[in-house]
């Protein structure tokens, strides 16, 4: 397949994926809110995470709204024919055994791409969790890219970005702030969703 056909048929897919994601999230009741970042490498922080579909409520909107998020997974899942999955996915390879951390392995990745978005969720588990991760933060401040919060609210229907954050390079102290800018979320769990202060 030469270069032309290819590249038309990467769009007609792009279209066929944006007006099923339209009509999908129209199908479930779900509405898109917020700015759409124009920037090309960013750290996505995503809150709360206390359920599968808020993962399945974010690939829609990414969908809708032509993005493509990537995800850290360890590289063990990138073997036929799971890989197949996992990179349609967004997975990035992360190898835990290698003596550089995760972090900078990342700052690695964001170096060597011209566009990248980094999905990260901070609590890092769907348990109730106050104590966020800091690694989403010393990725983006490492990498010298923008954060920009992402949330999805299940009582009213709504996902979407609720802006960029900007570091003051204290993470506790920043961390708390970033908290704040998801207060009155309705997560799918509540109860699993805290932002007390850690």
């Amino acid at each position: 397949m030469n270069a032309k056909y290819k590249y038309q048929l990467m769009k007609l897919l792009n279209i066929l994926i944006h007006w099923g994601g339209v009509v999908l999230l129209k199908f479930i009741g779900w509405r898109i809110v917020g700015t759409i970042p124009n920037d090309p490498k960013y750290v996505m922080v995503i809150a709360p995470h206390t359920s599968i579909l808020d993962m399945f409520i974010g690939k829609i909107f990414s969908w809708v709204v032509g993005i493509r998020t990537k995800i850290m997974i360890k590289k063990e899942l990138f073997f036929f024919p799971i890989n197949l999955f996992v990179i349609m996915w967004g997975g990035i390879p992360i190898d835990r055994k290698n003596p550089k951390s995760i972090v900078d392995q990342m700052v690695d990745v964001f170096a060597e791409k011209k566009k990248l978005i980094l999905s990260i969720a901070p609590e890092g588990t769907r348990a109730k969790n106050s104590k966020w991760k800091s690694g989403f933060y010393r990725i983006a401040i490492k990498s010298n890219v923008p954060m920009h919060l992402i949330t999805a609210d299940f009582k009213k229907r709504t996902v979407g970005f609720l802006g960029e954050f900007i570091p003051t390079g204290n993470f506790e102290k920043d961390i708390e702030l970033i908290k704040q800018r998801f207060k009155g979320i309705s997560a799918r769990h509540p109860s699993k969703f805290s932002i007390e202060k850690q």
